[in-house]
């Protein structure tokens, strides 16, 4: 890996300080059926695993419950330091990015990216992968739908405007606007709302402060083309949690988008979360009710010596 590009990746480390108190509370865990899998793809009935971008540790402290070992990576200080304040006999964090770990070479039957694979520059990363997987070891991009399924039209699409707004808005100052031109209402025919997609907001994204990102529903053809794996496949699961309206908007508010924009002189009416924060109320109240979260999970697996 060319040493410019560690660097490089920074600003999209930094997107997500300042809120991970926030992100740790609302953000949902992977499915738990999801162990099941990667336990038979492994073959190892107690793995060691390395969760790449593990963030506040969501996704490690899931990953302690079936495994023998875990070791979180993650280079944004203000993540670690919540994942780290929930310490687990088995669990170890490291700051590192997820092209550059330096944990030993095959130390894990497991590598997760939970949420995190297309905010990593992807041929680097499936290299530094390979090297620390086992023979026969298996790697899993993880990523959740969003908006949840709740069962309500109106909640979701309100959901879907708000997401809609942020990503005009981000295309705005990703391209330099300022003044009256950054902050005017947003249209239904706006340019950078062209090929929109909510299971796939990174794919031909522009984002702001540098940021990079790679589209989601490209994660298996690029795992394919690397050639590191011997078999690569995409499946998908589901998680049911409960949420009530606060935490429906305060998941929108734990998107590195909306508090880039908040950051940049946004406020919730501008991005249309208080229309969102509205709808949320009057569908939803104080009551917890069942949210069905759909996640997209591609494998590769590695072969076996």
């Amino acid at each position: 890996m060319d040493d410019a590009e560690t660097p490089a990746l920074a600003p999209t480390a930094n997107r997500f300080n300042g809120f991970s108190d926030l992100y740790d509370q609302v953000r949902p865990q992977p499915p738990s059926e999801l162990a099941r899998v990667l336990i038979a793809y492994c073959g190892k009935e107690t793995p060691d695993v390395i969760d790449i971008g593990s963030g506040t540790g969501l996704s490690t402290r899931w990953a302690a419950k079936w495994a023998g070992s875990v070791t979180g990576v993650d280079p944004s200080p203000d993540m670690r330091r919540i994942a780290e304040s929930r310490p687990l006999a088995n669990v170890r964090y490291v700051e590192a990015y997820a092209h550059e770990t330096g944990l030993a070479p095959a130390s894990a039957d497991v590598v997760v990216a939970v949420q995190a694979l297309h905010w990593m520059e992807p041929a680097a990363t499936f290299v530094e992968v390979r090297r620390l997987l086992r023979p026969g070891g298996v790697f899993a991009a993880v990523d959740c739908d969003w908006p949840p399924t709740t069962g309500s039209a109106e909640l979701e699409q309100a959901w879907t405007d708000c997401r809609k707004s942020l990503r005009v808005c981000e295309t705005r100052l990703a391209n330099g606007w300022t003044g009256e031109a950054l902050f005017a209402p947003v249209g239904d025919g706006d340019p950078a709302l062209l090929g929109y997609s909510g299971s796939d907001a990174h794919r031909d994204r522009a984002l702001a402060m540098g940021v990079k990102s790679w589209s989601k529903d490209s994660h298996l053809s690029r795992m394919n083309a690397s050639g590191l794996f011997a078999w690569c496949h995409e499946l998908a699961l589901h998680q049911v949690e409960n949420g009530d309206a606060a935490r429906y908007v305060d998941l929108l508010r734990s998107q590195g988008d909306y508090q880039t924009l908040r950051q940049s002189g946004f406020d919730d009416e501008m991005l249309g979360v208080s229309v969102l924060e509205q709808t949320a109320s009057r569908v939803l109240g104080s009551r917890r009710e069942t949210w069905w979260l759909t996640y997209r999970v591609r494998v590769g697996v590695v072969a076996t010596d």
